[in-house]
């Protein structure tokens, strides 16, 4: 499988360390952040670009722009500054998440939205990853919406869903969309108690045999209908972020991911 690792997987390892991990798991590609841990906002995209070219990683994404649907206030400056630094480290591509604080977002505010951005990224060759939020409170909840708003916008070219397992679940979105998808996050929820609808990213641990978001098959049904590309870990726990050893943790839920994907197929 072609597994790629998000720096939140590992947030205390800086950069350098964070890239040579993941080339000892046998991974090559990679998404930093803007957040946690902040390499957008406190490394040259330049010295980015240059650690990733000694370690041979390829960065797949900055994660991520937020919220993309309010396109006012500092969000078009916000948005240059990312697309900017994204070209300049050798990024491929920019996620972006909608409002996620209970205010509804109206489809022609999306679409608008989506054509404002859609200019910037294709001056600068790069995609943007639209990542539905399955949170109730989110103003974007599926792909299925976020697709007809891309196409309403004109803007197919530049645009591909990010199909996110945690988010996806929590929406309860029957259609995967693997022709849309331009990358996969994958993360567990293991705690018994919590209900779907209470579920936050605090929740969202390494994939293991306790998982309760059905990741193997998602992943099984995106595989089976045709998508190919990277599956990137994004587990947001702070247990996870404790870790003593993440590259143990994520060497354990690699193997445990390929072979529950692989015999899922077998099984076919």
């Amino acid at each position: 499988m072609d597994f790629a690792i998000n720096h939140i997987s590992a947030p205390s390892l800086p950069l350098q360390a964070f890239f040579a991990m993941v080339r000892r798991l046998g991974a090559n590609r990679v998404e930093i952040r803007n957040d946690t841990p902040d390499v957008m906002n406190s490394v040259a995209p330049e010295e980015v670009r240059a650690a990733a070219g000694a370690a041979g990683v390829e960065i797949l994404s900055i994660n991520a722009l937020y919220p993309f649907n309010v396109w006012s206030g500092d969000l078009p400056e916000r948005a240059v500054k990312m697309a900017d630094y994204a070209r300049d480290c050798g990024a491929k591509a920019l996620v972006m998440c909608p409002l996620n604080d209970g205010t509804p977002v109206a489809r022609a505010e999306l679409v608008a939205a989506l054509r404002a951005m859609a200019p910037i990224l294709r001056d600068r060759g790069l995609t943007g990853l639209v990542e539905p939020l399955g949170f109730p409170i989110s103003s974007l909840r599926t792909k299925g919406a976020a697709i007809d708003a891309i196409r309403a916008a004109g803007s197919t070219d530049v645009y591909r869903i990010m199909h996110d397992t945690f988010h996806h679940h929590l929406a309860g979105e029957g259609e995967l969309y693997p022709d849309w998808t331009g990358l996969v996050h994958i993360s567990g929820v293991t705690d018994p108690e919590v209900a779907v609808e209470d579920m936050l990213d605090a929740h969202r641990r390494l994939v293991d045999d306790g998982d309760r978001l059905e990741n193997i098959p998602q992943l099984r049904a995106l595989l089976d209908g045709g998508y190919r590309g990277p599956i990137s870990f994004e587990p947001f726990a702070e247990e996870v972020h404790a870790l003593a050893d993440p590259e143990a943790a994520l060497r354990e839920s690699m193997e445990f991911v390929a072979s529950r994907t692989e015999r899922s197929a077998s099984a076919r």
